[in-house]
C-alpha cells in the first residue's frame, strides 16, 4: 500500500503550468521586439512627419508664411502645377520602358548562363557584376562614355557616323534612350539573378518528359519554364518598378532632369522642390501623392497578376 502511494506521479498546480507555458509563447515576440521598435521608428516616424509637413506651409526661405495650410498643397498639385503632370507622365514612361526591357534581357541572360559550358562561372560573375556598382559610379562610367570629346561619339564620328562634338545627353531626341541604356546596364543583372535562381528550382524531369512527348524548346519554354517563373517575374517586376519610379541618383547625376526638364521624374521633381526650392511643405505633399500612387499601382498589379496563386 505504501509503495502504491509512493509511485503516484506528482501533479503540478494549474497556476504553475500556465506560467511555465506562457514564457515560450511570449519569447519570440520578446526577441523580435527590439527590431520591431527600430523598424517602427525608422519607417513610421518619417512617414508621419511627411504627412504632417504636407499639411503645412514650410519654406525655410519664407518663414513668415509658414503655418498650417490644410489641403492647400494638394489642391495646388492637381490644379495649378503642370510640371507635376509632366513629371508623372515621364515617370510612367520611364518605369514601363525600363522594367520591360530589363525583364526581357534579364530572362535571356538567365537562360544563357543557366546552360552548361566552359567558363560558366566567369560568365555569371561578369553578368552580375554591374548590380554591385553604385548609381553614382554607374553615372560616372556612362558620362565618360557619352563624353563628346573622349567617348563613344568621337569614335563613331571617326567612322563617319554622326558629327564631332555631339552630346547625346544635351539633345532632347537622344537623352531619354541614353539614360535608358545606362540604367539597363545596371538593372538587367537584378532580373538575371532572380530568374536564374528560380530556373534552377525547376525539376529536370519535366523537360525530359516533354522531350519524349516531342515538345520542342519553344513549347518547353512557354509551357514549363514561364509558368514556373511566374511568381518570380511578378515579384521582380514589382520591386524593380518601385525602384525605377523612385530612381533619383542616376538621372540626377547624369542629366539633372534636363535638358528642358525632359528627364525629370516625380521623385526628382520632389528632390528639386525640397532641396533647391527649399519648399519642404510642398515637397512633402508631392511625396505623399507619389506614395499613394505607388501603393495603388502595387496593389492593383498584385491583384491582376494573381501573385502566389496556382498557375494553370
Amino acid at each position: 500500500m505504501a509503495n502504491a502511494v509512493a509511485k503516484q506521479p506528482r501533479v503540478a498546480p494549474r497556476g504553475t503550468r500556465r506560467r511555465t507555458g506562457a514564457t515560450p509563447r511570449r519569447l519570440p515576440y520578446l526577441l523580435i521586439a527590439p527590431a520591431g521598435l527600430l523598424m517602427l521608428g525608422f519607417i513610421a516616424y518619417p512617414m508621419l512627419s511627411v504627412l504632417y509637413y504636407s499639411l503645412q506651409n514650410y519654406n525655410v526661405t519664407k518663414p513668415w508664411r509658414n503655418g498650417y495650410a490644410g489641403f492647400e498643397n494638394f489642391t495646388r498639385i492637381f490644379t495649378d502645377d503642370p510640371q507635376f503632370w509632366d513629371a508623372l507622365a515621364f515617370s510612367g514612361k520611364w518605369v514601363v520602358t525600363e522594367v520591360l526591357l530589363q525583364l526581357v534581357l534579364g530572362v535571356a541572360l538567365a537562360l544563357l548562363v543557366n546552360q552548361t559550358f566552359i567558363g560558366r562561372g566567369i560568365a555569371r560573375a561578369l553578368v552580375f557584376s554591374p548590380w554591385a556598382v553604385s548609381g553614382v559610379l554607374t553615372t560616372t562610367i556612362w558620362m565618360l562614355l557619352y563624353n563628346p570629346s573622349t567617348g563613344i561619339s568621337r569614335y563613331l564620328a571617326d567612322a563617319g557616323i554622326g558629327t564631332y562634338g555631339t552630346s547625346v545627353l544635351s539633345d532632347t531626341g537622344t537623352v531619354f534612350w541614353a539614360a535608358v541604356l545606362a540604367e539597363l546596364w545596371r538593372g538587367v543583372p537584378f532580373f538575371a539573378i532572380l530568374i536564374l535562381a528560380d530556373l534552377q528550382s525547376i525539376p529536370k524531369d519535366l523537360y525530359e518528359a516533354a522531350s519524349v512527348d516531342g515538345a520542342g524548346r519553344a513549347r518547353q519554354f512557354f509551357h514549363i519554364t514561364l509558368p514556373h517563373l511566374k511568381d518570380a517575374i511578378v515579384l521582380s517586376t514589382l520591386l524593380r518598378g518601385v525602384w525605377e519610379f523612385n530612381n533619383v541618383d542616376l538621372l540626377y547625376t547624369l542629366t539633372g532632369g534636363g535638358p528642358a526638364g525632359q528627364t525629370t521624374t516625380l521623385p526628382l521633381y520632389v528632390a528639386n522642390t525640397g532641396i533647391n526650392g527649399h519648399d519642404f511643405g510642398y515637397a512633402s505633399a508631392l511625396t505623399t501623392v507619389a506614395f499613394v500612387i505607388l501603393l495603388f499601382c502595387s496593389i492593383l498589379y498584385l491583384r491582376l497578376s494573381k501573385f502566389g496563386g496556382d498557375t494553370k
